[in-house]
């Protein structure tokens, strides 16, 4: 008799990294997989906002880097998620002071709003960055991070 289960947390890899060209609906696939990665990692607490704060950084790839490829790469950690999007654009964004009635530039006010931390990280050649946020589980006490 066969049984099939799905991934016990042991099961699930600590990390996920994939290269894209993103466009207007490229967000949701990638919020599935970073939501199924945390759900299975016992980290379901984080998801709703690392959620949020990916579709915001995706948003960004969309808005302002020319050809809109990047790398998305999920790093789990005990007690939390680190996710990082990695593009060729040597524009580091800066949080704007939005327009209250504008159309954009909240994104990583809301990214600091629901991560615990987050940065940029330019290539040292200048050809481009990271932008990272991490969310620590309320579940988990917080790993010391360097």
């Amino acid at each position: 008799m066969n049984h099939v289960t799905g991934p016990q947390e042991t099961d699930v890899a600590s990390q996920y990294h994939a290269e894209f060209a993103m466009g207007a609906h490229s967000a949701r696939p990638l919020r599935r997989v970073l939501r199924l990665y945390l759900v299975r990692s016992g980290l379901r607490d984080v998801a709703d906002a690392a959620e949020l704060a990916l579709t915001e950084l995706v948003a960004n790839v969309v808005r302002h880097v020319p050809g809109r490829r990047c790398r998305v790469c999920f790093l789990l950690h005990p007690g939390g998620v680190r996710v990082e999007v990695a593009d060729s654009c040597p524009d580091l964004p800066v949080p704007a002071v939005a327009d209250t009635l504008g159309d954009g530039g909240r994104g990583l006010v809301i990214v600091s709003a629901v991560t615990e931390r987050w940065g940029v990280a330019p290539y040292a050649d200048g050809r481009g960055k990271t932008v990272w946020f991490e969310c620590v589980s309320r579940a988990a006490p917080p790993t010391p991070r360097p």
